[in-house]
């Protein structure tokens, strides 16, 4: 799990920053570690992007030098797995800023990360927060990890003018996406783009095509109990949605190579055939980061070429949810400057700056959207504000032989034909960890 949200992370600073990346990465490399911030300095340690870094840095330095405290920021590689080591000694961060709630709950149960509940206002936090957020940050019933910012990844992308001249309109419900399916396939051409190749990782789009879907047959209760293993594979919510994905995407027809072939795609180029003078597919679905893997030309117009919706509910005006990620803020020193850049880090305005860079989506439902830079972001952001809750990925919060093991591998015996569904949903049971 973390090798592949590194692995997209990675694709995005080297296709669309990668000169920033290695500035900003000399530029920080300055902090000398905490655990104590006795001089007035906080360190923060996180694997983030490096421009949503430099805005973070930015609107916290500001803050900060209001009150005095000196913020030291270091980019290194590998935060989930660097922070493991560096818990007992005495070059740790104050703050460490991590990828996954899996991530604070290993560090909570290691013993190196103080509570928030008393250092932010918990309440006000609720209210600013997307639903579900600040649940991501609990512990054992206490708040560990403040989400510092979102990446959703329940979006459709599509060719914006071929798409406006051939009259096709944003679906409003899961059967309105599969009516739609049927009108592009009538019109002569697969309606899909998919690739789930990736080097050292093959599957994973497929399995967050699954957790979308389950999501919106079974809900959130039933999201995060297959999540945590209490809903099986083979549940009847889990089959539903891959036989959702089975007859709308995978059918004959309707994805551009066919079932087999998406196997070789590679998720970062398999939507470049929309933007061909006559569309190859015309319908990718991906998160925000992807724009970083479309030609360059459409790089550099996004609002002119690109068109996103938000993966629609089951039904209109029913019950939908956002699946993304994020990256959490964790405590590790107890100190009050430390505390006091956590406050600060909680609030809203400190995104005002990393929106600006078109990487960073705001976790505050209460952030003005007119600061993203394009209209997609500002899309992503609207269908997360608009949604009943935010999820975490599923697979990312799996055990790692399921989420990053089996779950991809099983994905793609079946997505090309190479297994039944049934076998491959029993399959990735049967790999569940026993407690």
């Amino acid at each position: 799990m973390n090798f592949r949200a590194n692995r997209v992370r990675r694709g995005v600073a080297i296709v669309a920053t990668a000169g920033a990346a290695l500035t900003l990465t000399g530029c920080l490399g300055s902090g000398s570690g905490g655990g104590g911030s006795e001089d007035d300095t906080v360190t923060i340690w996180t694997s983030m992007d490096a421009p949503i870094v430099e805005g973070l840095e930015k609107s916290l330095g500001e803050k900060a030098d209001e009150a005095g405290i000196d913020v030291k920021w270091e980019r290194v590689t590998g935060i989930d797995k660097l922070i493991m080591t560096k818990l007992n000694a005495s070059d740790k961060p104050d703050i460490a800023i991590v990828p996954q709630p899996g991530v604070v709950a290993n560090i909570v149960k290691r013993g190196g990360a103080q509570p928030l509940d008393d250092v932010v206002d918990m309440g006000a936090l609720q209210d600013s927060m997307l639903p579900g957020i600040v649940d991501a940050g609990m512990v054992d019933g206490k708040y560990y990890g403040l989400q510092v910012n979102a990446n959703v990844k329940s979006l459709v992308f599509y060719p914006k003018k071929a798409w406006d001249a051939a009259g096709y309109e944003a679906p409003e419900t899961l059967d309105d996406l599969e009516a739609l399916t049927e009108q592009i396939k009538s019109d002569g051409t697969p309606p899909w783009c998919l690739g789930i190749f990736s080097e050292g990782a093959v599957g994973w789009p497929a399995t967050d095509w699954i957790e979308d879907l389950v999501a919106r047959v079974g809900g959130e209760d039933t999201y995060n109990g297959w999540v945590d293993g209490e809903v099986k594979f083979n549940s009847p919510e889990v089959k539903e949605a891959a036989t959702w994905f089975e007859d709308t995407v995978l059918a004959e027809g309707n994805v551009l190579g066919g079932r087999r072939g998406v196997a070789s795609i590679d998720f970062g180029s398999a939507g470049n055939p929309m933007f061909e003078d006559k569309p190859g597919c015309w319908m990718l679905k991906q998160g925000t980061f992807i724009t970083g893997f479309f030609p360059d030309d459409v790089q550099s117009n996004l609002d002119e070429e690109v068109g996103v919706f938000g993966f629609p509910p089951m039904e209109s005006g029913g019950e939908n949810y956002v699946v993304g990620g994020g990256d959490l803020a964790t405590m590790l020193s107890d100190d009050d400057n430390t505390k006091e850049v956590m406050k600060m880090l909680s609030e809203t305005d400190v995104g005002a700056e990393a929106a600006k860079t078109g990487a960073y989506i705001s976790p505050h439902q209460d952030f003005d959207p007119e600061a993203y830079p394009n209209e997609i972001m500002k899309t992503a952001y609207t269908t997360a504000t608009e949604a009943n809750a935010f999820l975490f990925d599923g697979s990312d919060q799996m055990p790692g032989e399921v989420g990053a093991g089996t779950f991809w591998s099983e994905m793609t015996a079946w997505v090309t034909g190479d297994t039944d569904l049934d076998t491959a949903l029993q399959n990735i049971d049967d790999s569940w960890p026993a407690s």
